[in-house]
């Protein structure tokens, strides 16, 4: 298994990719630009990088799915431009909704034994909600909010390989040290990712 993650040099991918609290996840870190050259099976796209730079990796990417890759979309990254099938439908961010009286965002782990969500609690899912995606038949939904829409889920059913997709963005807050929640979701999540991959 060989687990590339994209960076785009931004503070919170430095902090999240390449410092030693989750550093170690990863088999090597390449800017978008270098994708082309790598040898991936999973290749994992940060939180909240440019969009504009995935675009023009659109093509590696869908060359990796064709041939059984996997590919790890986090959020606010507008994964709907670069990959092959995925609809989002972006909403106003309520910054500030834990002030209400009574307040639940309502996440909600739909798969909790999904290997993916071990150990993953509604608590460490929750900080904000930046939009929901129309979700393919056959594809499974992990997390979702107090609607019922779909938040975070795999798609093994519109290409050859896999996607997980999600609208969640922990690495942008975890390195910019500002919802402690976040930090919470990667600790679980990036050991439950490389134990999966590594089947």
């Amino acid at each position: 298994m060989r687990l590339i993650a994209l960076s785009c040099g931004t503070y919170y991918h430095l902090q999240s990719l390449e410092a030693p609290r989750y550093g170690g996840f990863f088999d090597a870190v390449l800017p978008p630009e270098q994708l082309d050259s790598a040898e991936a099976t999973c290749i994992f796209v940060a939180c909240r990088s440019p969009a504009h730079r995935l675009i023009a990796q659109a093509g590696a990417l869908a060359h990796h799915l064709a041939a059984g890759g996997t590919v790890i979309a986090m959020g606010e990254s507008r994964s709907d431009l670069w990959l092959p099938g995925v609809t989002f439908h972006g909403r106003p961010t309520n910054w500030w909704w834990w002030l209400e009286p009574g307040a639940d965002l309502g996440v909600r782990i739909t798969a909790p034994d999904h290997p993916l969500m071990q150990g993953i609690g509604p608590a460490a899912a929750t900080w904000h909600l930046h939009g929901h995606f129309d979700v393919p038949d056959g594809a499974d939904v992990l997390i979702e909010d107090a609607g019922g829409l779909p938040l975070f889920y795999v798609d093994e059913v519109t290409t050859r390989g896999r996607m997980v997709v999600t609208s969640l963005d922990p690495m942008y807050h975890h390195g910019s040290h500002f919802m402690p929640a976040t930090t919470r979701f990667l600790d679980r999540f990036l050991p439950n990712l490389r134990s999966w991959l590594d089947g």
